[in-house]
């Protein structure tokens, strides 16, 4: 479903992405795991459209998107959800969530894809009236999730959907994850809690300073004594 090829990304005079390629397959979770700093989120504000590579290609099923504005690939189901949460604070959740299918026109569609939202987060439904800026840090979390899940996509980009959660929710975050992807949504997660990243991923890229260092399946670098020292507590 997506092939990132040799990929080089700079901000002014800082190479933040070195050479990288990946593959993501058609209903697998592809997990991107390293440190502060080693280009995680570059790399998919740059799928995503966000950021123009300076090389490299991005292929997202079967089209050359490198060149493509960021609304269009949100249009052909490619879909991001950004690291720290942007809700947009001053609306309600209702609100959030319809503007997550501002690209739709099947309002019964629409109506239906709200409730299965509703199923998946039922805090949001407690809070559908809510304003957005006065949830909770998780509660937040899930909505941008949940409106991201609105514009129906094939591949979801998740920026670090665990960071500041308690344990108990991030348990509760992977566990929706996994059912998306069990759905049938393609997902590419970059996560720093490695651990809880390498539980429901199929394959994994270690990335370190802008590069991949290692990759393979993710039970393959759960394994790999290097992963477990730098990225595990092993």
């Amino acid at each position: 479903m997506l092939q990132v090829k040799n990929l080089d990304v700079f901000y002014g005079a800082i190479h933040a992405v070195k050479d990288i390629s990946l593959e993501v397959g058609d209903g697998e979770i592809v997990t991107l795991i390293g440190s502060n700093g080693a280009g995680k989120s570059t790399t998919l504000h740059t799928i995503s459209g966000l950021i123009k590579p300076k090389n490299g290609k991005i292929i997202y099923d079967g089209t050359d998107i490198t060149e493509t504005s960021a609304h269009k690939i949100v249009e052909m189901g490619l879909v991001q959800v950004p690291e720290g949460r942007h809700a947009f604070s001053n609306m309600s959740v209702l609100e959030n969530l319809d503007l997550g299918a501002y690209t739709r026109k099947d309002k019964d569609g629409i109506e239906k894809d709200k409730e299965d939202v509703f199923k998946k987060f039922p805090r949001l439904y407690e809070r559908r009236n809510q304003i957005a800026g006065t949830l909770s840090g998780g509660e937040q979390q899930m909505l941008v999730m949940g409106r991201a899940l609105m514009s129906k996509p094939k591949l979801l980009l998740l920026d670090e959907p665990s960071m500041g959660l308690a344990p108990l929710l991030v348990k509760e975050i992977f566990n929706i994850i996994k059912e998306i992807n069990d759905q049938g949504t393609t997902i590419l997660l970059v996560e720093q809690n490695a651990n809880m990243a390498l539980s429901i991923a199929d394959k994994a890229y270690v990335l370190e300073t802008g590069r991949v260092v290692l990759n393979g399946t993710a039970a393959e670098l759960a394994a790999s004594e290097a992963v477990q020292k730098a990225y595990l507590g092993g």
